[in-house]
């Protein structure tokens, strides 16, 4: 995604979805600790079940190119993204770029308190399958909040434990 059609292809990527999902935490730690865990992005594999993610390309800031692959017995969805923005310790925005994921996400830290901050994990993917797949997402998107909830929580009990990042 470096030349001309890469380029086109991630700005096309980027355009919000209709498949909108949106996860909250509320994590008792300072925001500089919750957004150093967010950032450590091989983490994740502690706290999203079957998934392992790996930097493929730079450091994990912007312009980097992260992959996560989860496996659930013989299926295997592979989610490439892209990071384009990094805020610390406010905001980080990818654009999943793969051929199945796609669509802009962020993740935004806010300080609530001096050890409180609210994690908000937000996507608008594409979704696939044309109109199969829009008749399908009302039925998918239940399963898709309470996944990203559950692996927020996950990720909240691991930092206020001191186990992230």
């Amino acid at each position: 995604m470096t030349g001309p059609e890469g380029a086109d292809d991630l700005r096309e990527a980027a355009q919000p979805g209709a498949g909108e999902v949106t996860a909250t935490v509320i994590v008792h730690a300072p925001a500089e600790r919750v957004f150093a865990a967010l950032l450590a992005w091989e983490r994740q594999s502690d706290w999203i079940p079957f998934t392992r993610v790996a930097v493929v390309e730079g450091d994990g800031r912007e312009g980097s190119l992260v992959e996560a692959v989860t496996t659930l017995g013989p299926l295997v969805l592979r989610d490439e993204m892209r990071v384009v923005r990094v805020d610390e310790p406010y905001e980080i925005n990818v654009v999943h770029c793969g051929r199945l994921l796609r669509g802009p996400g962020v993740l935004r830290c806010t300080q609530m308190a001096r050890d409180r901050t609210q994690v908000v994990w937000h996507e608008w993917f594409h979704v696939p399958g044309g109109r199969a797949g829009q008749l399908a997402w009302p039925v998918l998107w239940p399963g898709s909040k309470v996944s990203l909830t559950q692996a927020l929580k996950r990720f909240a009990r691991l930092v206020e434990q001191g186990r992230l990042p």
